[in-house]
């Protein structure tokens, strides 16, 4: 063998290597946005090996290479990633597809172009399709990782099955393709068309993850306006309670004078009280220092009073946090909700909350009283679960997010969740 031909072959095999990493890095930008890693050096290494690996996979019209690379891909990347399992599955079907597709349309038709560079130009073009897919996207994608409800990651995994059965109806169902010249020929013509559409389908459902995200963030956003709005509108009604009394404060008096002076002392005392049970008077619910917090609980705390629970608050919390005011949001009210609902059929209404940031971690304990059995999943037993049941899947999302633990489960005939969340990135661990 000649001296060039060598140099030749460890130059192929070199830009073989080259642009698999350049593919993988290129799918591991787009990738990460969509899905939350394991922690570690390690996870993020298999993630990126993945892609890269799968990128460079020959995938043939007929070949069946995609079967078996599907499982290996799936395994690999439910390894390296964590969270909702329902979203991580929908976004590895997606890449999935958007990989295959492109593989299998490179390696099925560039031959037919060009059979002497056939080789290097389905190297080479792999790199240049997934690069410029993702410069199309980078100014769309977030810096952490997207969160979307239970609910529409089943949306969206219901989508994605679409682009697959696709991409494994044109690629395997034609099997052994090379025995009949007619099914050859039906089956590249149907790739032809199906490959770029699995290509562009598994696109725009990355795009509609993206626009859902950003409906899921608004809606959040909506919610704790809502919620503040109540809360100072009540401020402003408190206040205005208070100019009226301050207003009236020597009537008042001139009355109470009268009646004291007509030797009616017990007329002045139910006059006092009546005074001392003014709204204006009974000072603004303030449960603690932060604004965000201190709006969801005044919330729950006046529904609760209205439904005649014993409420029993106990909450330390700093005007700054280094948590998000909807994620901060989300965990309090949803654990509040759950638990006015799970003392529905209690035989004594009873909610104790205890919350605080101290020592780096922020706390969160709810417990409630039972009115029924718990399901073992902790899922919802409203007949309507299209509408409910989210509660602590979501908390448990927003605890991981943070690097923090989510606890819950009924014991003695209470219910108690406890949600602990690191503050300042060092270790610890909740108390109860």
């Amino acid at each position: 063998m000649r001296m060039w031909d060598v140099l030749w072959m460890i130059w192929l095999d070199f830009g073989y290597f080259l642009t698999v990493a350049a593919s993988g890095f290129f799918l591991y930008r787009l990738c990460t946005p969509f899905v939350r890693l394991r922690r570690g050096r390690f996870w993020k290494a298999l993630l990126f090996l993945t892609l890269a690996g799968t990128s460079g996979m020959v995938i043939w019209i007929g070949d069946p290479n995609l079967l078996y690379t599907l499982p290996v891909f799936l395994a690999l990347f439910f390894l390296s990633t964590r969270g909702d399992r329902v979203g991580r599955l929908a976004v590895c079907i997606i890449f999935f597809c958007l990989e295959m597709s492109v593989c299998a349309f490179l390696d099925s038709y560039v031959e037919r172009i060009n059979d002497l560079f056939y080789d290097v130009l389905v190297r080479l073009a792999r790199p240049l399709v997934f690069g410029p897919l993702w410069l199309l996207l980078r100014r769309r994608l977030p810096r952490e990782p997207m969160v979307l409800s239970r609910r529409l990651w089943k949306l969206v995994l219901g989508l994605a099955a679409m682009p697959l059965c696709a991409l494994v109806a044109v690629v395997l169902l034609t099997f052994r393709r090379y025995e009949s010249a007619e099914v050859y020929a039906v089956a590249m013509n149907q790739g032809m068309v199906v490959l770029p559409f699995v290509f562009l389908t598994s696109l725009v459902l990355l795009f509609a993850i993206l626009i859902l995200a950003d409906h899921e963030r608004l809606e959040q956003a909506e919610r704790l306006t809502g919620l503040r709005e109540v809360y100072y509108q009540g401020l402003r009604q408190q206040e205005t309670q208070v100019r009226r009394l301050r207003h009236d404060l020597r009537n008042h008096l001139t009355a109470v004078r009268g009646l004291l002076e007509q030797g009616d002392e017990q007329g002045a005392i139910g006059y006092l009280d009546q005074i001392a049970g003014s709204p204006a008077l009974r000072g603004t619910r303030r449960l603690c220092e932060n604004e965000a917090a201190n709006a969801v609980l005044t919330a729950k705390a006046e529904a609760m009073e209205r439904e005649g629970v014993a409420a029993d608050f106990a909450v330390s919390l700093p005007r700054d946090l280094p948590v998000a005011d909807m994620d901060l949001c989300a965990l309090l009210g949803n654990a509040l909700d759950n638990a006015l609902e799970g003392t529905r059929d209690a035989g004594e209404r009873r909610i104790t909350v205890r919350c605080k940031a101290d020592k780096g971690l922020f706390m969160l304990r709810v417990e409630n009283t039972l009115g029924g059995a718990v399901q073992p999943d902790l899922a919802t037993t409203k007949a309507d679960k299209a509408a409910h049941g989210f509660g602590i899947p979501g908390m448990r999302e927003i605890a991981e997010r943070y690097g923090g633990t989510l606890d819950a489960g009924a014991r003695e005939g209470a219910f108690e969740l406890v949600v602990c969340l690191p503050l300042t990135g060092q270790s610890g661990k909740c108390g109860r």
